[in-house]
């Protein structure tokens, strides 16, 4: 008789990592439809073990945050702290990291540890490299004024 070997259980996990979404804005009025865009980011390695490691430990992920709702919509240059937040409240999270360092609404972030920083989408990026506790250099615009600001990222769980 032809007795086969042991049938192999093989078990893959697949990680997928949301970097970042970004609303499609579109009213009733020019007939157009609100959706997501879904952009896709090379994330470092490292980043990706840690998340996976934290779900296999945790059950969930936590990821590190500044506090602040950003003008997704702002065209120039660096990343812009919104002057309302989604909830109609203030855009910087009241006691949150951003708060706490000094971040005000309408702000403009330039760069991150010495790093330019072109876009909203930019600036989420380079803070979900990092990890909840990390200490980042930010280089703000207010009123024309460039000054630098120290900021303890907080997590997506507080």
């Amino acid at each position: 008789g032809n007795s086969g070997g042991p049938l192999l259980d093989a078990e893959a996990r697949v990680i997928g990592i949301n970097s970042a979404i970004r609303s499609a804005g579109g009213g009733d009025l020019d007939g157009g439809q609100a959706g997501s865009i879904g952009l896709g980011f090379a994330i470092p390695i490292n980043q990706g073990k840690r998340v996976a490691e934290e779900l296999i430990n945790t059950g969930r992920a936590t990821h590190p945050v500044i506090g602040v709702t950003l003008d997704m919509n702002y065209s120039g240059d660096g990343a812009r702290v919104g002057t309302k937040g989604s909830d109609g409240g203030s855009a910087v999270v009241p006691g949150g990291p951003g708060d706490r360092a000094g971040i005000e609404p309408g702000d403009v972030i330039t760069e991150v540890d010495g790093q330019r920083v072109h876009s909203g989408e930019e600036l989420i990026v380079k803070t979900r490299a990092h990890r909840p506790g990390d200490r980042l250099e930010l280089t703000v615009l207010r009123d024309g004024d460039e000054r630098t600001i120290s900021l303890v990222l907080g997590s997506s769980a507080d």
